[in-house]
């Protein structure tokens, strides 16, 4: 495509690398009235991004208004949506983890204060399926952004990073990433890391460490292209935008009549009940020491809001750099009171009851079949899932009441954290869908790593024989920009996450890490930072981890009674067919005789799900003769289905008939049929021969007499018609009749 594009007038090119792939830049022809706009190409995927700004602001808003939207189209990889309308529809939760992947990294580099809306458009154009969106997609929207005219303090670079047979690999493709154990998306400037994220099969923080240098060093190249392209096509940066802050002598009177109230509230209490009451007093004191000016209009009331707060912050920030305290009172490495529940909801499959602090986390596990699993209608290589995990954060949790109205991107995107930090200790051949559902009953901080430990727990109480519990905390930062000094905090709460530098989330086990989120507000972090904030973080959720398994050491050796009993059959896929049957006749029959749901995968695995335990079993051993194939020299009871002169046909297997000859009914002489086999009779018999039509010979005087299937073949007289023996046998008759004529052969 994008070498179509280059035909056209005015289109700019640039070619740059990440990893050891080629990638495409291109500019100039696709969404001109857009603020800038880009096309990435890597491999078939391709991506266009836009960026613009309204050039108004919207009365009465009081945040930036940033919006990254991600169209998922279908037609990229030449699919046709699957819904009735034929079109697509709201965003996949897949296109929803990717907008707040682009989001992170770009909201720190917009200037403060400024309040114009800007949202930012990612299309996919097309997808090949190997090559990954999401560092594409980053970097398109940097493009974008550094070419228009929206004021922003980039470019942003981007790059994926696996770990495959102990090496790492730089933008791994679809295919690498099945046989890595590390999925690691980094984003950054020229200067510093900005955004984290990672799923890893517990790997330990060395490694970690290094995956993140490696990523930070394979984005430079782009960065570099980028910042070209802004010298060349860069459109003339936006000065002429509002910028909301407190006026200058607000923030002098403020800090006069409040500085020393705030500090001393700050340090007098570790309840944060209590300060807020306090703040609160202070704050209604000094709106009312400036009454006089705010009525006039010299003194905005939202000024000396927003100058409280900062003073707040202010001390906040101070007494953690200054004296090692922070809001409650702890020092930076220590974790709040932890408590632990579990099996304390009747009925469920299992479930946990985690409080850190404030923070409580109530997660239920819920085992369903095969079946149960969610289907993904995505551009994402993935078709299904069967480790789902959904967070729930309500209005009560935090004493508000709004409506509500659905999961909101961040209750999607904390779901989507802690099922990536529980997926890879879910054993592979563990057949059920599991569901895992976080209700956040109280919150004060770090609730998506409380909800990590939950399900922990509620996996545990489930019976669910995980390969080693996990468990998460969230690390802050308070950083000092003018001398770089900076405590790293462990186990952060609302206040320290709200006033803080950094939130980095570190989930793992005891062998190591399983996943990992850091997003910055402020321009950078160093390697020292992070590995200090990964050791600290190390030691944060091994303790965790032990007040965990003090209640509940490992999983149950029993699944839950209420949840359903899964036993598995692996078959030939080829005869998957006899299992299913005309029109799904069969399996269809199969599931009413025995009460249980059949799952029936193309690779031959067949799973057999109810909750009576005996039924299933009886289900396994018929779906195990349906397809069982019969073996020369095996013994089968079977029923006698038809009777002739000359023997008799025994079912062996469903649809599979064997013939004993007469002559091998018995161990002494039959002289007629009946005399040892009736219709409805059951016999048990050696399959002794399968001819290459695959007619099946049976004898029972062989299971009598203790005969190997050879031996019984040898004295089969009833099987020897045409060839072999039948031929030396008819042989000797000829000989015998031809003495009787004089030595001549009747021809």
């Amino acid at each position: 495509m994008l070498d179509q594009l280059r035909l056209f007038e005015g289109a700019q090119s640039y070619t740059t690398t990440l990893g050891d792939k080629e990638l495409s830049i291109e500019t100039g022809i696709l969404a001109q009235q857009a603020g800038g706009a880009v096309t990435v190409r890597c491999g078939d995927t391709v991506i266009l991004a836009t960026a613009t700004m309204d050039r108004g602001v919207r009365p009465g808003i009081g945040f930036f208004p940033l919006t990254v939207d991600f169209e998922e189209k279908l037609y990229a990889a030449g699919r046709i949506p699957g819904n009735l309308f034929r079109r697509e529809g709201r965003p996949s939760e897949q296109a929803i983890l990717l907008c707040r992947l682009v989001d992170r990294p770009l909201r720190p580099l917009f200037p403060k204060g400024m309040r114009n809306e800007v949202q930012i458009i990612l299309t996919a154009l097309s997808s090949d399926n190997e090559h990954l969106i999401d560092p594409l997609a980053i970097i398109s929207a940097s493009a974008a952004l550094s070419i228009s005219d929206i004021p922003w303090d980039g470019p942003v670079g981007a790059a994926s990073v696996g770990y495959v047979d102990g090496e790492l690999v730089v933008n791994p493709t679809a295919s690498d990433m099945e046989l890595s154990t590390l999925g690691l998306q980094v984003a950054g400037t020229a200067d510093n890391i900005l955004m984290v994220e990672a799923g890893a099969n517990e790997l330990p923080e060395d490694i970690m460490l290094d995956g993140l240098r490696l990523a930070y060093e394979s984005m430079q190249p782009a960065i570099q292209t980028i910042q070209q392209m802004q010298a060349d096509v860069g459109k003339e940066k936006h000065t002429d935008y509002p910028v909301f802050k407190a006026a200058d002598h607000t923030v002098e009177q403020v800090n006069q009549l409040a500085r020393d109230k705030v500090v001393t509230a700050v340090a007098g209490t570790t309840d944060r009940d209590e300060r807020k009451s306090r703040l609160a007093a202070i704050r209604d004191e000094t709106i009312e020491a400036l009454s006089e000016p705010i009525g006039t209009g010299e003194v905005e009331a939202g000024d000396v809001e927003d100058s409280l707060d900062n003073l707040y912050k202010d001390a906040v920030r101070r007494r953690i750099l200054d004296e090692s305290v922070r809001p409650d009172g702890r020092d930076p490495q220590t974790v709040r009171p932890i408590q632990v529940q579990v099996g304390n909801i009747p009925r469920v499959h299992g479930s946990g009851f985690f409080m850190r602090g404030e923070t409580h986390v109530l997660t239920i596990a819920t085992l369903g079949t095969p079946g149960d699993a969610q289907r993904l209608y995505t551009l994402q290589p993935e078709e299904e899932k069967r480790y789902i995990h959904h967070y729930n954060f309500p209005p009560y949790s935090t004493g508000e009441a709004y409506p509500m109205r659905g999961p909101k991107r961040r209750e999607i995107g904390h779901g989507a954290l802690a099922e990536r930090a529980l997926q890879t200790v879910i054993p592979d051949d563990f057949p059920y869908t599991l569901r895992l559902v976080s209700e956040v009953v109280s919150s004060n901080g770090s609730t998506s790593m409380g909800s990590v430990c939950g399900s922990t727990l509620a996996l545990m109480d489930a019976g669910v024989p995980i390969d080693a519990p996990v468990s998460g905390i969230a690390m802050g930062l308070v950083q000092d920009q003018d001398t770089g000094d900076y405590v790293v905090l462990s186990d952060i709460q609302g206040v320290e996450d709200h006033l803080g530098d950094m939130d980095f989330k570190v989930a793992g086990s005891s062998h190591g890490i399983t996943a990992l989120q850091m997003d910055l507000k402020i321009k950078g972090l160093d390697f020292e930072v992070l590995r200090i904030a990964l050791e600290q973080a190390r030691q944060g959720r091994l303790h965790i981890m032990e007040k965990m398994l003090e209640v509940l050491p490992e999983s149950r050796e029993e699944l839950s009674p209420y949840a359903p009993r899964i036993l598995t059959v692996s078959v030939d896929p080829e005869k998957i067919g006899k299992i299913i049957g005309p029109g799904g006749k069969t399996v269809r029959a199969l599931q009413e005789r025995y009460e249980v749901k059949i799952d029936i995968d193309d690779d031959g695995s067949v799973f057999i799900s109810g909750l009576n335990g005996l039924a299933a079993e009886e289900a396994r051993r018929e779906i195990e003769s349906l397809t069982e194939e019969v073996e020369i020299g095996k013994i089968y009871t079977g029923q006698v289905v038809r009777v002739e002169a000359y023997g008799a046909f025994v079912n062996l297997l469903p649809g599979v008939d064997g013939l004993v000859h007469i002559s091998q009914l018995a161990d002494y002489r039959v002289n007629n049929v009946e005399e040892i086999a009736n219709v409805g009779d059951e016999l048990t018999t050696m399959v002794i021969d399968i001819d290459p039509a695959g007619k099946i010979r049976l004898s029972r005087q062989a299971v009598l007499e203790g005969w190997s299937a050879e031996e019984a073949r040898d004295r089969d007289r009833g099987g020897r018609r045409g060839g072999g023996r039948d031929r030396d046998r008819g042989g000797r008759r000829e000989r015998d009749r031809s003495m009787r004529n004089g030595g001549r052969p009747r021809r």
